[in-house]
């Protein structure tokens, strides 16, 4: 995590900067009781990469089929000469790149005291967001949320023993967030589940769970309250949080405080006081996805691991 932490701040920092060989792009597409997204990036350096990510998303796989939520593929390739380098299981990748994000925006915008988080949905990016976030600061309590209450329990007792924190199972929103620094919603939620009373000035949130059409955990007077920070404003503007926001009228892109790498790269400013109500609308980017894959790639073949293949005589 730490590594992933590392490369995606470079990446988005990169991308602010304009110094990327190919600018990220999206495409998503609804299909069935789920939807695709098709995601794809490039960074440069002394060895450029550029990665495609399919990721298919249907909620009801772990209920209906035994199956993850989230299932797909990343295809890692040269920046230089276009061959293909790697091809990988995007689970993983996406887990800890999300979540990494998220570390990188609480490290710029969260009080620098911060020491208590309140997770809403525990699942396995609520356990992700629980490891990287406690990379950037250190945290003394977490109360953990989840409307299914016997999840919320697992998650205190599992993430006590790997993060030796106190990690208290909490009964609500309203009345547990207000508690704690710092916020992370990873569920997917389609109308609000965080209300404008439900927020204090000083606090860091970052909204996981909007990451297309129609998705919401955060009342839009929550955004209108805060200053927002995107990982990518056109993506925000109509599959994160701010979607909402400008529906209601509250907000327009020109409101963003800044997009996260602006403030990584210090082209803007991050938090300046400690009454500030800060959200990260997190869509999820695939500068993100090339920059953990490159990092897995080199690992992997530093290692000798993975499996070789040739890719000789294919076009014929």
């Amino acid at each position: 995590m730490d590594a992933c932490i590392e490369a995606v701040a470079a990446a988005f920092a990169t991308h602010a900067r304009g110094e990327l060989p190919a600018a990220p792009g999206v495409l998503g597409t609804h299909a069935g009781s789920g939807g695709f997204h098709v995601k794809t990036a490039a960074i440069g350096g002394a060895r450029g990469y550029y990665a495609a990510k399919i990721n298919a998303n249907f909620p009801g796989n772990p209920a209906q089929h035994g199956l993850p939520a989230i299932q797909g593929l990343v295809a890692l390739f040269g920046i230089d000469d276009g061959r293909p380098l790697a091809l990988l299981d995007s689970i993983e990748l996406t887990i800890l790149r999300t979540a990494a994000a998220s570390a990188i925006a609480a490290r710029h915008l969260a009080r620098a005291d911060a020491t208590t988080l309140f997770v809403c949905g525990c699942g396995t990016q609520g356990r992700a967001h629980l490891l990287a976030l406690s990379l950037v600061r250190p945290l003394s309590r977490v109360l953990a949320y989840d409307l299914d209450a016997a999840a919320a329990r697992r998650f205190a007792s599992d993430m006590r023993a790997v993060c030796g924190v106190e990690i208290e199972p909490v009964a609500d929103v309203a009345g547990s967030l207000p508690r704690c620094d710092m916020a992370v919603t990873c569920t997917p939620a389609r109308e609000a589940l965080v209300r404008e009373t439900d927020v204090r000035p000083g606090q860091f949130i970052a909204a996981i769970g909007a990451d297309s059409e129609g998705k919401q955990e955060l009342d839009p007077r929550v955004l209108a309250m805060a200053r927002v920070v995107a990982d990518v404003a056109t993506q925000a503007s109509h599959m994160g949080e701010l979607q909402h926001a400008i529906a209601a009228g509250l907000m327009s892109v020109a409101d963003l405080h800044a997009e996260l790498g602006e403030v990584v790269a210090g082209l803007k400013p991050g938090r300046t006081s400690d009454d500030e109500l800060f959200v990260f609308d997190s869509t999820g980017t695939a500068l993100e996805d090339v920059a953990a894959a490159a990092v897995v790639f080199e690992r992997a073949r530093a290692a000798r691991r993975g499996r070789e293949l040739s890719l000789a005589g294919a076009a014929a």
